[in-house]
Order: structure tokens, then C-alpha cells, then sequence
């Protein structure tokens, strides 16, 4: 008896779902997976003017909150050291004591060897300080918080109590080194 020999097939491996699921893995990943946010300033610059033009005003002492940030990270207003918990309530003052709170200035002058985080920690107080002075106009003007205020009541309390700030490094020379 002669036995015919049956070729044999290999089974196919259906793989049409593996685009899918590869897929599905892909987007399970993306979304499971966390993105790390640069931390940062943020600041609005001045539009670029091709124009060189500068403003020079004439301003009272009396009108200017000198803080400094020294070499060993601390904080003086006025040449007198304060620490920055305070520092908001002394900007809130400084700024909400004038009936025209728009003739006021910070200087902030920064020690290059100062700590990053004590800068940061500055610019986010003044920066709240203005949010809180802001706060107050919008609730005595429009009777509503400055978040649930129109975009134009925003700029009218932001044009009432603009930020004034100036910055300036210390301890710099020429190229930048110290």
C-alpha cells in the first residue's frame, strides 16, 4: 500500500488585528504617560518697535519701591531686609496707596549669584500682589470677581493698576562675566 503524502500547510497567523492593537497601545501610552512643563516666567515683552525710542520721566523717591536681591539670596525694600512672605502685602501697600497708582515703579535689581528659586519666588509675589490689587478694583467697579469680569473690565483694572517693573543684574561687567 502506497501512502500519498499530504503536503503540509503551515497555519496562517491572521494578523490583522495587530495594527490595531499596536495601535491601541500606542495611544494607551500616550496617554498614560505624563509630560514634563518647563517652568518658567511668563511675561508679555514690549512689541518690537523699529523705532529706538526712549521714554525718560521724571520720578519722585517717593514713587519707587527699590527691592534687591542680594549674593547670599536676600531680600531688602528700601535698603531694609524683608522676607518675601511679606514682600506681597508691601507691594499691595506700595502700589494701592496713591489715588493714580499708575506713577509707580519697582526696581528689582538681582544679584547674579543669587538663588533661582528666592528670584522666582519674588516675581511671583509682586505678580500676585497686582493679581490681589486687581481683584479688589474688579469686586468695588463691576461687583464680580476680576476672573468672571469681561475681557474690557480685565484691561480696565489691568490699565487701573499697570506693573511697573524694572529689572537690572548686578555684579555684571563687560562680556557678560562678573
Amino acid at each position: 500500500m502506497i501512502f500519498k503524502h499530504s503536503k503540509r500547510t503551515v497555519p496562517e497567523l491572521n494578523t490583522t488585528s495587530t495594527a490595531d492593537i499596536s495601535f491601541i497601545l500606542l495611544v494607551f501610552f500616550l496617554v498614560i504617560s505624563s509630560m514634563d512643563v518647563d517652568k518658567g516666567l511668563s511675561r508679555r515683552l514690549p512689541p518690537v518697535d523699529n523705532k529706538t525710542q526712549t521714554e525718560s520721566a521724571d520720578v519722585s523717591k517717593r514713587n519707587v519701591l527699590e527691592l534687591k536681591l542680594t549674593a547670599s539670596s536676600t531680600i531688602e525694600a528700601d535698603g531694609k531686609p524683608i522676607d518675601v512672605t511679606r514682600l506681597r502685602n508691601r507691594v499691595e501697600q506700595f502700589v494701592g496707596r496713591e489715588a493714580d497708582p499708575k506713577r509707580h515703579i519697582i526696581t528689582l535689581e538681582v544679584d547674579r549669584s543669587a538663588n533661582y528659586d528666592t528670584y522666582f519666588n519674588i516675581q511671583n509675589e509682586i505678580t500676585a500682589a497686582y493679581r490681589e490689587l486687581r481683584e479688589r478694583y474688579a469686586l468695588s467697579k463691576y461687583g464680580r470677581a476680576y476672573d468672571a469680569c469681561t475681557p474690557e473690565q480685565r484691561d480696565a483694572a489691568r490699565d487701573f493698576y499697570p506693573q511697573h517693573l524694572t529689572e537690572s543684574v548686578a555684579g555684571v561687567t563687560e562680556g557678560g562675566e562678573q
